[in-house]
């Protein structure tokens, strides 16, 4: 399996973050393996491969971050050029990161394997494309597939086809693709109901302007987080309103990993921490002197901190029966008592 710790992996998205100059692409990787990222991830594409050079309505955005423009200019403007790949994986190698990629055609799955790409992510207007999984998936590397706009009858056609045709390791990724995504998008029930659906590793893909969403899912169960990132002074790029910048990623992978912590045991379990705390609850303790045979009443016991005597469940039980033995003023009511009175603990 190839996410097998005990801990939530984050994968960074370059995406079109590197503003089409390499340098920026190699400064993000440096960056994001020195604040701790476990994986990072490109796209690989022609624009070809995806749409077609045209203008006309079919072909352009009407709304939201990239309204106005064509499809043709979107992916042309946000390609990672294929002839960065080979460079871009000897670097990563060089830091010791793993690289991967969301191929976009079966041309860059070939491509890919040319240049040793361990692993594949299924984007999520991919999930449909079933020729491209099934090309994939006779790699028999892992593969990752991201959820955005799927429901649950085409994630199960898509996970059957990878595993039908040879992968054996399939994560699958909660995903909104609304560009950026609000709170209101989410319900991270969909991360609960896929895990027990495809008893696999399921995590989240994050497009909001906030952390609160993958925090929120983290405590629902993902065990792997994938955000966009860019430099800490970048301003522009297509994915910019819904990338992290990259001097925030250390303290964001501190914080998802405690949550998972927070998260992670699925019993009643109370903390160790509390045994220090305890001492400071309620016991019954003697109020006033009590002498042999005198009744137990509440003028001469009282439920009081600290926790050195008998438990308060046992009050009514003590009250209005007669005292074994002569007791002091301030001090606990020791358990023996109970036995002397043959109350049953």
């Amino acid at each position: 399996m190839l996410f097998k710790k005990n801990k939530v992996f984050f994968i960074a998205e370059l995406s079109s973050n590197h503003n089409k100059k390499i340098k920026n692409a190699k400064k993000l990787m440096f960056d994001a393996k020195k604040s701790g990222a476990d994986l990072i991830k490109i796209q690989t594409y022609l624009p070809s491969s995806i749409t077609l050079n045209s203008n006309n309505k079919f072909f352009k955005i009407n709304k939201g971050t990239w309204k106005g423009k064509s499809l043709w200019q979107i992916y042309d403007d946000a390609k990672t050029p294929l002839s960065w790949h080979q460079e871009l994986f000897a670097y990563a190698k060089k830091i010791n990161i793993t690289l991967f990629s969301s191929p976009f055609c079966e041309f860059t799955v070939d491509f890919l394997e040319s240049v040793g790409c361990p692993l594949y992510k299924i984007a999520s207007s991919e999930l449909t494309h079933i020729p491209l999984i099934k090309k994939i998936a006779l790699t028999k590397k892992p593969i990752i597939m991201s959820t955005g706009m799927a429901n649950l009858d085409e994630i199960k056609i898509a996970y059957e086809t990878a595993q039908k045709n040879g992968c054996t390791d399939i994560s699958l990724l909660y995903c909104v693709s609304n560009y950026p995504s609000t709170t209101n998008d989410f319900n991270m029930y969909n991360i609960i109901k896929m895990k027990n659906i495809f008893n696999c590793k399921v995590g989240f893909s994050d497009h909001c302007k906030s952390d609160i969403a993958s925090f929120a899912a983290v405590a629902n169960g993902a065990t792997i987080i994938e955000k966009h990132i860019c430099l800490d002074r970048q301003t522009t790029s297509p994915d910019i309103t819904f990338s992290m910048k990259v001097g925030k990623l250390r303290n964001f992978i501190k914080n998802i990993n405690e949550i998972f912590d927070m998260s992670k045991n699925k019993i009643f379990k109370i903390s160790k921490s509390e045994n220090f705390s305890r001492k400071y609850r309620r016991s019954i303790f003697v109020s006033e002197n009590i002498r042999k045979g005198d009744l137990f009443t509440e003028n001469n016991l009282k439920v009081v901190r600290p926790a050195n005597g008998v438990s308060p469940k046992y009050f009514f039980k003590i009250m209005n029966k007669k005292s074994p033995r002569a007791l002091r003023k301030n001090l606990p009511l020791k358990k023996i008592i109970l036995s002397e009175l043959k109350i049953k603990q």
